[in-house]
């Protein structure tokens, strides 16, 4: 776990009141699972419905649309609305969240060659397929991802960061529920969250 800074995220909470729950990862990585079980579990999902299921992701992709331009939007005031929900974030774009509310990220890990192996897939469906270029290159740009979100989250005061694994989430889906809940605050229905993940959805393993 990162961010651990216990008086200083008092003192956030206190001056931002409640945190946005934030599932992050990188894209293919179990995100939109993560969303399912904390859907199940309690906490609303933040999403506005424009990208709906298909064959990539059966039961939705969880998202909303103006997430996407975090980097770039002027304005991320509509993040605060956001609060008490579940708000899916890439994460390369963590960074680029506002300063004034706090986070409770749950930071999903895969496989790289399993991710990869599913945006291929995805991107082959959709008609746009991989423009190339080095599958190392690709993966230590991911890892080089993945340490940088990591980083960011523990030195910032308004944020606190829990890495979820995501086979075994699947192959153990009452352990990661339980962990989940004990960080979000122990009030979630463990036993529904579990019940959300669905084994068959697994399709690109390694």
């Amino acid at each position: 776990m990162t961010g651990s800074h216990p008086i200083r995220h008092w003192l956030q909470r206190r001056r931002s009141g409640t945190p946005v729950y934030i599932v992050s990862g990188l894209p293919r990585s179990g995100t939109s699972m993560m969303m399912r079980m904390l859907e199940a579990g309690g906490i609303p999902p933040f999403t506005d419905g424009e990208r709906s299921a298909d064959i990539d992701n059966p039961v939705g992709y969880y998202e909303f649309e103006r997430a996407k331009d975090l980097e770039k939007d002027p304005d991320k005031r509509w993040v605060r609305d956001a609060r008490g929900h579940a708000l899916k974030v890439i994460s390369f774009l963590l960074r680029h969240l506002p300063d004034d509310n706090v986070y409770r990220i749950v930071y999903m890990r895969r496989h790289l060659d399993e991710v990869l192996k599913s945006q291929d897939k995805m991107l082959d469906r959709l008609g746009n397929p991989n423009p190339g270029g080095s599958l190392d290159a690709m993966k230590e740009a991911y890892r080089n991802d993945i340490v940088a979100a990591r980083l960011y989250a523990r030195k910032q005061p308004f944020m606190e960061m829990i890495e979820v694994d995501y086979r075994a989430s699947i192959e153990h889906p009452a352990d990661s529920a339980r962990i989940v809940n004990a960080f979000l605050g122990g009030k979630l229905d463990e036993a529904a969250m579990a019940a959300a993940v669905n084994e068959q959805l697994y399709r690109n393993r390694v």
